[in-house]
């Protein structure tokens, strides 16, 4: 099957090519998806696209009359992508259904301890041999409150850590 993939990171290319170990003939674009770019699918049944692509109703028109049946979201997100209108002429979709919330838990608060401790700050000052305390000194995350938007599978896993930390949670969903 020919597969037109949008938006190719270069990151994404090895781990595709891999995947796919060449079942499948893909055509990496560099491009989004957007109306004027619809045409680069043509001879292809399915795309691959990301956030940043238009899959709204003239689009998804488009690709119809040239032949995509299947389209798959390289993404947990779909609002770029008129699902109503997809489901009406006949084009099946398939999305990523959601990233590890560990490791996404784990980078929250890898951001926080790196802003808390200033850490960026701290590193440009250890470049410049600068090694001065004066505006870098954080605080002990233990006994604070950290109030939480989002409840779901990545904010109970950021509870879990933060509980660790003995922090006093508050939380949102």
């Amino acid at each position: 099957m020919n597969i037109a993939i949008f938006n190719i990171h270069k990151w994404e290319r090895k781990y595709l090519e891999q995947a796919n170990k060449g079942r499948h003939r893909l055509k990496l674009l560099d491009t989004y998806l957007s109306l004027d770019t619809a045409d680069l699918a043509k001879d292809c049944k399915a795309i691959s696209i990301f956030t940043e692509d238009d899959a709204t109703a003239p689009i998804l028109d488009r690709l119809h009359e040239l032949g995509i049946r299947f389209i798959v979201l390289r993404s947990a997100g779909y609002n770029n992508i008129d699902v109503a209108h997809a489901k009406q002429i006949g084009i099946k979709m398939a999305r990523v259904p959601e990233y590890s919330p560990n490791a996404i838990a784990e980078f929250t608060i890898g951001i926080m301890l790196a802003l808390n401790r200033k850490l960026i700050r701290t590193h440009n000052r250890i470049m410049e041999m600068n090694f001065s305390l004066d505006g870098l000194v954080g605080f002990d995350m233990n006994g604070k409150t950290v109030g939480i938007v989002g409840t779901g599978k990545i904010g109970q896993v950021v509870a879990k850590i933060l509980n660790g930390f003995g922090c006093r949670l508050i939380a949102y969903d």
